[in-house]
């Protein structure tokens, strides 16, 4: 039966987390993004985030973006600092032209960090892409 489902693979959505200022407390933040670098729209987006390493694990987050517009962006989550030292994960499924995509994000422990900053597709902004 698994072998009669098809799931195309996932292009054009990406995860990114960027360092900006906080507009209220005025302090450097990192925070998630599910970004659609794509020409049609992601719907239905859910992501589930944790975090892990060999001694730690952190809860399971889930997030829902209904809508993302080609070209568009969404913010997913705020990133402790103490998280940089573990593996971060997001496990992202959508819809795109009535087609079910799932993908997931790995970004190891420490690098994101700001020797890793790097331009962003569609954010016009700073951050740590997963791969």
């Amino acid at each position: 039966m698994k072998k009669d489902i098809n799931i195309p693979q996932s292009k054009d959505v990406h995860i990114a987390i960027v360092l900006e200022e906080h507009p209220e407390y005025h302090t450097m933040d990192w925070n998630a993004y599910i970004i659609n670098s794509g020409d049609t729209p992601v719907e239905m987006a859910i992501i589930v985030s944790k975090g892990f390493s060999d001694k730690k694990i952190t809860g399971e987050f889930r997030h829902q973006v209904k809508l993302l517009p080609a070209q568009g962006y969404a913010k997913i989550e705020f990133i402790e600092k103490k998280l940089l030292d573990i593996d971060n994960q997001f496990s992202v499924t959508y819809f795109r032209d009535n087609q079910l995509f799932d993908k997931t994000f790995l970004f190891k422990a420490k690098s994101i960090k700001e020797s890793n900053l790097e331009n962003i597709p569609v954010m016009n902004s700073k951050g740590v892409v997963a791969n």
